[in-house]
């Protein structure tokens, strides 16, 4: 353990001694870590963020039924392009498709002005909600109430307010019972939700609530609606996706080896998809990453055998003085070893400093994972052993009395 402790603290100063040389010649590693660092970093932030927008959005233990589900293809976006819409017909169908289904609610976007008394705002997005929206969640009061199911029914104008669009209509005003104008049509205010911040940049603040037919009425009953479906038992979604699949798949009459013309996703679904493309960017840094510190580790390699060269005459007292062979690759190695891990320790530094600063001035998240900085260190101190072994057997062949006569 002393030799090995001796060895390191000769290495460190030799690393010292030539502090620009070291850092040129680690450079390959310290760009090689940093970048797999910071991507990881980055990716694994990304997935977590997207993970918890996507159950916001589906929900957990549910599924959507929409005109166009996700695609992956051009050829699968063209098919999907003509189907049918998704209309109140569905609903029904669905709400009476089988025992495992429990709930299913409707709902619809679409942006319009919205004034309030001298406030104008151009576009904010409208959600059209159907009266089952209440066994799901997604929305919690800050001020006020939700539409209670009786007016959503009766499609009453009432309507529930985001908290960025409440506070610009609103300025700080208490805006419950207040008549705002969307379309030209009044809607009473009677809640409005608590504040969600930003996802990818936009805000979840900027949307007003209001019932299914209040919605039809402004933007007609053409527009394709998005189902969201609740199983009994989460546990059986699956099966529960299956009974939906089969009972629209009869109201649209479409024969066995026709494919569905609805889209149908989980969160899971989704969550598939954004992986598969990080796992595939993780990929391509692999191979970058790969090549950096292999241009590393052939300068770390020939830096070694310059070093050899400088030191012949220590290396000849060494072995003269009785050191064996095996002393002097291990001497040898951890010199190489430990210059490589040193790139390795900055560029793990620099990787973290990189993510942070991403997470501090972007709307990416950074998340750092032990592994990476594992996997990060023990790369560059596999390349150190394996591009300091040639320069070690070299030294250790030394002839100690050829090497003592060398000037």
């Amino acid at each position: 353990m002393q030799k090995f402790i001796d060895a390191v603290r000769l290495a460190l100063a030799s690393i010292w001694a030539g502090k620009l040389r070291s850092f040129m010649t680690v450079l390959g590693n310290i760009v090689a870590v940093t970048s797999i660092i910071a991507v990881v970093s980055l990716i694994r932030g990304m997935n977590s963020y997207v993970s918890d927008a996507i159950l916001t959005d589906v929900g957990a233990g549910t599924f959507k039924v929409e005109r166009q589900g996700p695609t992956t293809s051009e050829e699968e976006e063209e098919r999907q392009r003509n189907n049918p819409r998704i209309t109140l017909v569905e609903l029904n169908t669905l709400t009476k498709a089988g025992e495992t289904i429990e709930s299913v609610m409707a709902q619809a976007y679409n942006g319009a002005p919205v004034v309030y008394r001298d406030e104008q705002l151009d576009s904010v997005q409208i959600r059209g909600v159907s009266k089952e929206y209440l066994e799901f969640s997604g929305y919690d009061p800050e001020l006020g109430r939700l539409p209670s199911r009786f007016e959503v029914e009766s499609s009453r104008p009432v309507c529930f307010l985001g908290y960025g669009t409440a506070d610009r209509l609103f300025k700080g005003a208490t805006p419950i019972d207040r008549s705002i104008q969307v379309k030209g049509v009044h809607f009473r205010v009677i809640g409005v939700n608590e504040e969600k911040g930003t996802l990818f940049g936009n805000s979840q603040d900027e949307f007003i609530v209001i019932p299914l037919g209040a919605f039809q009425k402004l933007f007609g009953s053409r527009r394709s609606l998005e189902l969201t479906v609740k199983p009994r038992d989460p546990m059986q979604i699956e099966r529960t996706m299956d009974e939906a699949r089969v009972a629209l798949r009869s109201l649209r009459k479409l024969g066995p080896k026709e494919p569905d013309n609805f889209g149908m996703y989980t969160s899971d679904t989704i969550m598939n998809i954004f992986r598969a493309f990080t796992a595939g960017a993780f990929s391509v840094l692999i191979g970058v990453v790969g090549l950096s510190l292999v241009v590393g580790g052939v300068v770390i390699m020939n830096i070694m055998l310059m070093v050899v060269s400088e030191r012949t005459r220590e290396i000849g007292l060494r072995k003269a003085l009785g050191a064996r062979k095996r002393d002097i690759v291990w001497q040898i190695l951890t010199e190489s070893t430990t210059l490589s891990v040193a790139g390795g320790l900055v560029g793990t530094l620099l990787g973290f400093v990189a993510a942070l600063l991403v997470s501090q001035f972007t709307f990416l998240p950074a998340r750092v994972e032990l592994w990476a900085v594992a996997l990060g260190i023990g790369m560059t101190a596999v390349v150190g052993l394996f591009f300091g072994l040639y320069p070690a057997i070299r030294a250790a062949s030394l002839d100690p009395i050829e090497a003592l006569r060398r000037e």
